[in-house]
Formats: structure tokens, C-alpha cells, sequence
């Protein structure tokens, strides 16, 4: 047995335990990590920018932040076990069940909140999982699977739920995806990580580069659409895939938006300026040189040659074209964002769909507009599928600052070579059963819905059942069919349900009753 097919046997006997957790077990474990992030959150934001050299603590404790407790947020209340949902009009039931040891590849932008965001979502889901970090990150993204591992231990779960590749390669990566036993990918990562992932024969969620632009249309609020588009992009030094890389600027508000720019720490290259960030900020395969992502403005200035003052946040650059001719127009990874002015809304939109077509399919775009109108239509003929209004395009496609949900893996559709346009969460790592019971009979027969041949089907069963039910007002009354909703009615109430062995009980409500002592039963 090779050493990869060790990890991988430790995996799944790990999962065949956390497969048979209920609700409230693995809630429990996946709150466990959530916890744990929280407590670790300084420490680990600490060794990701020390070991990297990419972004600003404060920024990745943020992160962290996004990837535990706003993540645990958007997820705890959704069921992930048994039988998730009922839908009476059409009779089927939905029965959740885990997609299998999740293999992870994880980034050096963010290291330590991919790695807790995973953990969790794949958690809730009762999917064992394995990570292979990003070599120039592997000793941060380690010690956050120390304290992921820690976390479960502390509550009993199996520690070999969740494990490391400890030697990353290329080579050990794509074995790692390609694995007989991996059930899905999560890939964060380049394209090329990505391409691999989708070539590798198993289900995968990828994601796309996002070289994201922003529009500032003329009915904006100025002052606040330059602190936002400051913000987002200085954001961890602009690490973050959905940071602004280009603002394009109605002409009528081109030179207040500039003066408010300037106002909240923008430096404005000059021409030779610009020559020199060319230099060394593009490489010669059109994509950001490691040297300068995540690194401070006056770093990246002082690595092409210029100084700027300290306290610079943004370096900004006057643009006037897209394209192999004008480098810098790529994604940037980095506190470096491009100017455009056009004439008006249409003439912005052709800009924007030619950022989102030089390496941005699919993934985000921002407008700072109050014009509804105008918002509708680059919602409608943008190739992006994140149009965030009025808000840092950075904070807003994670759901920082919006309701989309939390997330460090955000999907392009098509547009991108992706499987979905979502923000990856605890719904993918599930899979998802259907019990569809008859509704059209082919062939008379009896009236148990769990016999083919029902006269008329599930529904009709319970329609009869619910017509001639006896109401349960009062402790003395017993039911013949009791629902979910029947349960939530009885604990708010503050009632009991009496039940017969004749009572029909579907299989949620036996779910959503069995901590509340709801029922009494009556031979």
C-alpha cells in the first residue's frame, strides 16, 4: 500500500463513523472547528503573513473570520442529515447523504481561512477531507489542520477526518485527485491547478480568475464609491480573487472621483512610473508576478524602481486600453488598480466586458449607480455572475457585506469553465436522494404508499387523511397523521400530540419531535 493509499484508508474508515452521526452530533463538530478558528485566529493570521510575505495580519484575521464564525452563520440551521426536506405537493422526500473524502488544494493568498472554510463546510456535510497546501504555505495551512484535528479530538470525533498531504508536489496533488477513493474537489488555486482538477475524472468545484471591474456611474454617491473601491482593493494587499482591478469612471464625475481617490491615499503614476510597474508586475505568461502580490504599495514601487510616501494604500493607473498592449489590465493580485473614464453608461459597459474577456468569465463586477435602470442592464448583458451594488466588490462577492453566502471559493458558471455560478458552501458537499412516491398510477392496487399501484397515490392518501383528521386542540384527542409543521405548532403552543399506532407520522416531524416530548401515545 502506497503512502497516499494509507491516508486515504485512514479517510474513509474516519468516515464511515462520521457518516453515521446525527444532526446534532455533527453539528457539533463542525461548531468545534468553527470555535477553534476563532481562538487561533491572531496566531494563524500570523503565520500565514509571515510565512507567505503576502497581504496584512489584520486583513487575514478577517478573513478568518469570514471562513468561521459569518460561514457557521449562513450554515447551522441547514440540514445535512436524514431526511432534509418533505414536499408534500409533489410527495417526495429529499434524503441527504455525504459526496465522499473531499481532496482540497489550498492557495498561499489564503491560506489559513481556505483551509478552516473547507473544513467546515465539508464537515457539515459528514465528508472526511484532505489537504494539499500550496508549498510556499504548507507550514501555516499545517498548523491550521493541527487545529482543526485538536478541535475534533476535543469532541470525540475521529482526528483522521481531516488530514494533510505533509510533502506537496504537483505530482502528489494530481494522484491526490485522481484517487480511486476521492469523492469531490475543491480546487482554489490557478488556472492550471483548476484545468487539472477538472481533467482528472472526478466531480470537481473550481474556480476562475477574477479580474474584476468596477463601474462609477454618474448618479453615484462619489465620496463613499471611492472609500469602497479604496477598500476592497487594499484589502489584504488585494489577495482576495474578487478585488477591484480596474474602476471605470463616468466622464461627467471623472475628476471628483479622482480628487476623492487621491483623498483616500491613491497615488497616480505618471507615465514612466507606469513603464516600470510593467516590468515587474507582469510576467512574460501574462499573469502577476509572486514578487509583488499581496505585497505593501510602496514595496511594489520600490521593486520597479520608484518611491511613493509610506502611507500609500493603492497605486493608481491611467489606462486607456485592454489587452497584451496594456499589461497591466490583467489580474493583478495585488494593491495596484487601473483607471479608465468613458463617456457614459454604454461605453463603460463595452469597457467592463472587455476586463471580464482579458481573464475575468464569469466571475464579478462591481457598479456604484443609483439609477436602477442602469444596474439592470449590466446585470443583464455582464459576463459575471457576482454584480455587486454600492458596496467593495472584495467584501461584497464573499458576503462580507452582502447576503450571498460566505464563502472562499466563488464559482464562474460556465462563463469560466466552471460546473456552478455559486459561492461553493455546506449544500455542495451533500448529495442528495429523492423518494418519489406514485403519483399518476399505471395499475390499480392498494392504498399504502408503499406499495407500486396506490389508487391514488401518496397525496391523495393524506389528502384524505388531513379532510377527515381529527384536530388535536386539546391532550384528549387522538391524530391520524401528523406533519412537521404539526410538531413546530405543538412546541410553540406548548401542547402534546396524542398518537395512535395508526397515527401516520412523517419522518420529519418524528425528527423535529424527538427532543421536544411531543408525542403520547394511546393503544
Amino acid at each position: 500500500m502506497s503512502q497516499l493509499d494509507a491516508v486515504f484508508a485512514r479517510l474513509e474508515a474516519a468516515g464511515e463513523i462520521i457518516e453515521g452521526y446525527s444532526q446534532e452530533q455533527i453539528d457539533r463538530v463542525a461548531r468545534s472547528v468553527v470555535d477553534a478558528g476563532v481562538r487561533e485566529n491572531r496566531r494563524l493570521s500570523e503565520l500565514a503573513v509571515s510565512e507567505t510575505g503576502y497581504g496584512r495580519v489584520a486583513d487575514k484575521m478577517v478573513k478568518n473570520e469570514l471562513s468561521t464564525t459569518i460561514l457557521w452563520d449562513s450554515i447551522k440551521d441547514e440540514k445535512t442529515v436524514g431526511i432534509i426536506r418533505e414536499d408534500a405537493g409533489r410527495n417526495i422526500w429529499e434524503v441527504a447523504a455525504p459526496v465522499g473524502i473531499v481532496a482540497a488544494v489550498i492557495p498561499c493568498t489564503n491560506p489559513t481561512s481556505t483551509t478552516l472554510y473547507k473544513a467546515i463546510i465539508a464537515l457539515k456535510g459528514r465528508n472526511p477531507i484532505l489537504f494539499s497546501p500550496h508549498p510556499s504555505a504548507k507550514d501555516c495551512i499545517g498548523e491550521t489542520v493541527k487545529v482543526i484535528r485538536e478541535a475534533l479530538k476535543q469532541v470525540g470525533a475521529p482526528e483522521d477526518t481531516v488530514q494533510i498531504l505533509e510533502n506537496p508536489t504537483i505530482e502528489l496533488t494530481n494522484e491526490m485527485m485522481r484517487h480511486p477513493k476521492t469523492g469531490v474537489i475543491l480546487a482554489t488555486g490557478g488556472l492550471g491547478l483548476v484545468k487539472a482538477a477538472y481533467s482528472s475524472g472526478k466531480p470537481a468545484y473550481g474556480v476562475g480568475p477574477g479580474n474584476v471591474p468596477v463601474f462609477v456611474e454618474r448618479s453615484a454617491d462619489v465620496e463613499k464609491a471611492a472609500k469602497d473601491v479604496v477598500a476592497g482593493k487594499s484589502f489584504d494587499n488585494g489577495t482576495v480573487c474578487a478585488s477591484e482591478q480596474s474602476v471605470i469612471v463616468d466622464a461627467p464625475i471623472a475628476d471628483r472621483m479622482l480628487d476623492a481617490l487621491k483623498r483616500n491615499s491613491c497615488y497616480v503614476v505618471n507615465d514612466e512610473e507606469k513603464k516600470k510597474l510593467e516590468k515587474v508586475v507582469v510576467s512574460p505568461k501574462f499573469t502577476a508576478n509572486p514578487k509583488i502580490v499581496g505585497k505593501d504599495p510602496a514595496v511594489i514601487a520600490g521593486i520597479a524602481g520608484f518611491s511613493v510616501p509610506e502611507e500609500t494604500r493603492v497605486l493608481l493607473v491611467p489606462m486607456d486600453g485592454v489587452g497584451k498592449e496594456h499589461p497591466l489590465s490583467i489580474e493583478k493580485l495585488s494593491p495596484i488598480l487601473c483607471f479608465y473614464v468613458e463617456d457614459d453608461w454604454q461605453a463603460a459597459c463595452e469597457r467592463c466586458i472587455q476586463l471580464l474577456n482579458f481573464g475575468g468569465l464569469g466571475h464579478s463586477l462591481g457598479i456604484h449607480s443609483r439609477n436602477l435602470d442602469v444596474i439592470r442592464e449590466f446585470a443583464l448583458k455582464k459576463p459575471a455572475f457576482r454584480i455587486l451594488v454600492n458596496t467593495p466588490t472584495t467584501h461584497g462577492a464573499v458576503g462580507y457585506t452582502t447576503r450571498l453566502m460566505p464563502s472562499m471559493t466563488l464559482g464562474c458558471g460556465t462563463f469560466g469553465n466552471n460546473i456552478t455560478s455559486e459561492n461553493i458552501t455546506a449544500k455542495h458537499m451533500v448529495n442528495v436522494k429523492r423518494v418519489a412516491f406514485e403519483m399518476n398510477p399505471v395499475n390499480p392496487g392498494s392504498e399504502s404508499p408503499l406499495q407500486v399501484g396506490g389508487t391514488g397515490g401518496i397525496a391523495e392518501i393524506i389528502d384524505r387523511k388531513l379532510q377527515g383528521r381529527v384536530i388535536a386542540e386539546t391532550p384528549h384527542d387522538v391524530v391520524d397523521f401528523v406533519s412537521e409543521r404539526d410538531v413546530l405548532d405543538a412546541v410553540r403552543e406548548g401542547r402534546k400530540i396524542l398518537i395512535s399506532s395508526r397515527t401516520m407520522v412523517t419522518p420529519l416531524a418524528k425528527d423535529t419531535a424527538r427532543d421536544h416530548d411531543i408525542f403520547r401515545k394511546v393503544d
